[in-house]
């Protein structure tokens, strides 16, 4: 997946998905509760991706695939970094980005939940 496949995917999975720039230009994050889920690199190339996973799970996908490895700036355990978009199975990473949205939404106070 390219990053606007990307993009396009994370914005579709719920109405109240937001997407900033909190750090540079090129880092577009997304988030659902002002809680990020996802963090895309605009000017890696390849397009590079962060997404938060199951700590098991995630040790899994690292065996599993060589362009996936311990979350690039993130806690090594709950995220991984995705190296190259174009390279994974789309139906791996848009797996991948609904589990860390899960994740993150499940996360969030009941009463921002409730709200969403």
């Amino acid at each position: 997946m390219n990053t606007e496949e990307i993009r396009s995917f994370c914005l579709s999975i719920h109405p109240s998905v937001t997407e900033d720039f909190p750090f540079d230009e090129s880092t577009l994050t997304f988030r659902i509760g002002n809680k990020i889920f996802a963090l895309l690199s605009l000017d890696a190339v390849p397009p590079t991706i962060n997404l938060k996973c199951d700590p098991e799970k995630a040790i899994r996908l690292r065996e599993e695939n060589n362009l996936i490895i311990p979350g690039y700036h993130m806690n090594k355990t709950h995220w991984n970094s995705i190296t190259d978009t174009t390279e994974t199975d789309a139906s791996l990473l848009k797996e991948m980005i609904s589990d860390s949205y899960t994740l993150i939404k499940n996360s969030l106070p009941k009463k921002i939940k409730d709200s969403l």
